[in-house]
């Protein structure tokens, strides 16, 4: 789903989903705003948007048709319900009766294939895009091999949606509830009213009431589907003027405040706000990449080495607090179908050293100019030192913000690192949406058939332990090939108001602030 630069994880607020929580015993002061400390969102469009910023203020404004709610169980959301035929290669949704968008205009399955199409725009494709590979003409359309909309496997009927994908996959379900698969209002691409303070028209709970640098606000959707939320005004407070997050929350003018480790491990024993401190899981991963399409990190044998040196099990015990943070795998716990397996490269700094004299740099002499380009992680320096002192090399370490994502896509430099959230609970989010020869999120370029097809095993097949054993087997050829690496799992903390109910998360970073409500 999302991405952001960075190793402390951006923390979000992952709340409640109406389908699935009980109803809260609302005081009368439910008309008192919820103020949350937040990042910005760099665009309000589903199909534009690639970081978590903007994937938390569109979970707000926009609904897909399937939700999960704190426990990550699938709940029906604009779709009251969907049947699985032809094997698992045809899925029907069926809308709910009566939805509209915020300003009261119908919502029919013209819109989800309206919607839907938008991510897959040649023009413009969306930086998920490739969340849209399993359906029937999709990606042959968003590269412009297809100009025939009709080819694409999205038909609708009213309030009946058929999606026709070009392998079984019932778990296309738990995919359209990323944020990308939002139902946006027609004139979105030609219409600036739809999209401004005031006049937004919106699918979801709520609607954008205004924006400014410092404060987005938002009020509640009179027409949501599940009902008017019962918070009516959030404020997504963004810029605190230079004053300390924990006062502003102190002082009551924060409800709801992500916190880094640093400040949580002080905070729990504050007698005051001790017990105002909630975990704050996440399933995400950090890892860094190599540009694969060119020298040095085309030669594998260079990558295996560079993985030989580094003691990635050690650097990331030390960057983190707790040992459950530290990656074995791209796929972080919390997954269903995750392995267990150990899949990080075998720290071996003498077997490292032969990989790169076989690769023609023997103690790193001769070996071209690096460049490691991150957005700032806890991890860049002990890499840095851990490659020369093991290889002889020396890493120019570099750190970008605005722009990163944009350099990534154009001009990937031979080292880079990303956090990845995931858009829905399965392994492949991990694994081929990230690193598939095709996958428009494999910024490092790389390409194993090999892999590809233990991927499309995966996703063929219907039994759970041939499943696993597909995604084993594609873990073990990233392990071997090295394309990327990971090193951390993201739990994060955050200071809430003991009667704000409703203000949990279930890890997917999906933001669902409907299901607030103030207590009685």
């Amino acid at each position: 789903m999302v991405f952001w630069t960075g190793a402390v994880l951006t923390l979000l607020v992952a709340l409640c989903l109406v389908a699935g929580c009980s109803a809260p015993t609302i005081a009368a002061e439910s008309d008192r705003a919820v103020r949350i400390l937040s990042g910005g969102a760099a665009t309000l469009d589903p199909a534009a948007a690639g970081d978590a910023g903007s994937a938390n203020v569109i979970g707000q404004l926009y609904e897909t048709l399937t939700s999960f709610d704190t426990t990550l169980t699938l709940r029906p959301a604009l779709a009251e319900s969907w049947e699985i035929q032809d094997g698992g290669r045809r899925i029907v949704f069926k809308l709910r009766d009566g939805l509209t968008f915020s300003d009261g205009t119908p919502l029919t399955g013209d819109d989800v294939v309206r919607s839907w199409m938008r991510i897959i725009n040649p023009a413009a494709p969306s930086p998920l895009v490739s969340l849209m590979s399993d359906v029937e003409g999709a990606m042959a359309y968003a590269r412009g091999q297809s100009t025939d909309p009709s080819s694409v496997g999205l038909h609708a009927d009213g309030k009946q949606v058929t999606v026709d994908l070009n392998r079984p996959g019932a778990d296309f379900v738990t995919v359209i509830a990323s944020p990308t698969f939002s139902i946006v209002p027609p004139g979105m691409d030609d219409d600036a009213d739809v999209t401004a303070p005031g006049s937004f028209v919106s699918s979801g709970g709520y609607t954008l009431a205004s924006a400014d640098p410092g404060t987005t606000t938002l009020a509640a959707n009179p027409h949501y589907w599940a009902g008017e939320p019962p918070i009516k005004e959030v404020e997504l407070v963004q810029d605190i003027e230079g004053r300390s997050p924990i006062e502003d929350y102190e002082a009551g003018r924060l409800d709801y405040l992500p916190l880094g480790d640093f400040d949580a491990s002080w905070i729990a024993y504050d007698k005051d706000l001790g017990p105002d401190l909630r975990e704050v899981p996440s399933l995400a991963v950090q890892y860094y990449g190599f540009d694969t399409t060119r020298p040095p990190f085309d030669d594998v044998k260079v990558r295996q080495a560079f993985g030989a040196a580094v003691d990635w099990r050690r650097i990331a015990a030390l960057g983190t607090t707790s040992p459950e943070d530290v990656a074995t795998s791209m796929v972080p716990p919390g997954i269903p179908g995750r392995s267990d397996r150990d899949y990080l490269p075998i720290h071996d700094p003498d077997e490292a050293r032969r990989l790169l004299a076989e690769a023609g740099y023997p103690n790193g002499e001769g070996f071209p100019e690096v460049t490691m380009l991150t957005g700032g992680g806890l991890f860049d320096e002990a890499l840095v030192t851990e490659v020369e002192r093991e290889l002889g090399i020396d890493i120019k370490s570099e750190t970008m913000g605005a722009g990163y994502f944009d350099r990534l896509n154009d001009d990937a430099p031979q080292i880079w690192s990303l956090s990845w959230i995931a858009d829905y609970p399965g392994p492949n989010d991990f694994l081929g949406v990230l690193l598939g020869s095709d996958a428009s999120n494999n910024y490092g370029g790389w390409s194993s058939p090999e892999f590809d097809a233990a991927i499309a095993d995966a996703g063929a097949a219907t039994d759970a332990d041939d499943i696993r054993a597909a995604f084993d087997r594609a873990e073990e050829i990233v392990q071997r090939d090295v394309p990327v690496v990971p090193v951390s799992y993201g739990t994060g903390w955050a200071l809430s108001r003991p009667e704000l109910l409703g203000a949990d998360q279930n890890g997917l970073g999906a933001v669902r602030m409907a299901g607030l409500a103030w207590d009685d």
